[in-house]
């Protein structure tokens, strides 16, 4: 009995961390509702090619565009700002996005 208790411990564990590494993924890439499961991982793949801060932020600010326009075609809203990129805990609102300025 006890390991069959273990088992449905870890099982419970892992889905809880399932649940919670999408709704991160959710919160930390504008307009991941309106991206399909194919353009999240091409997003992802792009942001970890990119070399340097300037390469990225430049490349975040288009897809924030673009999610922008698709928002807009779909008859949608999003935010005016991307949430903040990094560790941040709070509502973000992209106020983490002045550095090297």
């Amino acid at each position: 009995m006890n390991r069959l208790i273990k088992t449905i411990l870890l099982s419970s564990t892992l889905s809880l961390l399932v649940s919670a590494s999408s709704l991160l993924a959710e919160q930390q890439v504008y307009g991941y509702q309106l991206m399909t499961e194919q353009e999240r991982i091409e997003h992802q793949n792009k942001m970890r090619s990119l070399r340097t801060a300037e390469e990225r932020e430049r490349y975040r600010q288009e897809h924030h565009k673009k999610m922008q326009e698709r928002a807009k075609q779909q008859g949608l809203s999003l935010p005016d700002q991307p949430r903040m990129q990094g560790g941040g805990m709070g509502a973000g609102g992209g106020q983490g996005q002045g550095r090297g300025q």
